[in-house]
């Protein structure tokens, strides 16, 4: 059994963080030569957030038969500071109109973290779990998150732009967190980002639990070793999870190992062609 799926690429794919950054206009051009259906667009990789930009991009897919698909944004609304949470409400509307702009469906959205570990690289030797801030709870922080996801709604409707809630970091480094937070906002402008590679211990049963609610699915590959960590998936058996929700959407590639990515993107999309019967 397979899901009859769409595969895209994320821009990320070609840059880590890391100069010299990949412009985005390249990365659609290796999307059409490479015969995906989609770019996933993150944030921080965009050179600029005027509209003519923007434009250009979304032109540049077009033309080469490409839709974008999904911009993934990065912010926080775990903390006590209400106008910390309010900026970062600010930010998320702000994206969600740069979306609009480009005829993106649908942003990546995080919960956040508390940030008490300081170190990326230490969060990931302690599985992503960290404490809260002295006097607080993930109680505490779910409620924040709740209330702020609930404000963005409003811009989320006007605009069409589904809001797609990852299993990422934080509140939702287990599939429980980001039911919790979906069930909770109950909305259909906030939806389920399935990432396959967020889970660093038994992954497919968490896969399971998020896979029903899934509107877009970001798949990783690490070839080369992991530029954090390496996890051995094996995607005919996340493709027959997928399967049998009835999944039809996009699966996404990050690529997130160390090889070339000129090598690695190939070879990522021949494995998931492959696992998911796409010839």
């Amino acid at each position: 059994m397979s899901a009859t799926v769409k595969l895209a690429i994320s821009t990320y794919s070609y840059w880590h963080f890391r100069d010299p950054k990949t412009p985005v206009q390249e990365v659609i051009d290796y999307a059409a030569e490479l015969n995906v259906s989609g770019v996933d667009v993150l944030h921080q990789q965009l050179d600029s957030e005027e509209s003519s930009y923007l434009q250009s991009l979304k032109r540049r897919a077009f033309a080469n038969g490409l839709d974008l698909v999904c911009l993934s944004i990065h912010q926080n609304f775990v903390s006590p500071d209400k106008e910390f949470r309010q900026r970062n409400i600010e930010h998320t509307e702000r994206c969600i109109e740069l979306a609009y702009q480009m005829g993106i469906p649908a942003i990546r959205l995080n919960s956040g973290r508390w940030s008490t570990v300081a170190s990326f690289d230490e969060l990931m030797a302690l599985n992503g779990d960290e404490p809260p801030i002295p006097g607080y709870t993930d109680d505490d922080a779910f409620n924040w998150c709740i209330d702020s996801i609930e404000k963005c709604l409003p811009k989320a409707q006007e605009c069409g732009v589904v809001l797609a809630l990852e299993n990422h970091w934080g509140l939702t480094r287990k599939p429980e967190g980001v039911l919790r937070i979906a069930d909770a906002v109950n909305s259909p402008w906030l939806s389920v980002l399935m990432d396959t590679g967020n889970f660093l211990s038994s992954p497919y049963a968490a896969l399971e639990l998020m896979a029903p609610r899934a509107i877009f699915v970001q798949a990783k590959t690490y070839y080369g070793g992991g530029e954090w960590y390496t996890l051995e998936l094996d995607y005919k058996r996340i493709a027959d999870i997928l399967a049998k929700v009835g999944y039809h959407g996009y699966v996404s590639l990050e690529f997130e190992g160390k090889e070339d990515p000129h090598t690695a993107v190939p070879k990522s999309l021949a494995l998931f062609r492959e696992a998911f019967g796409l010839g």
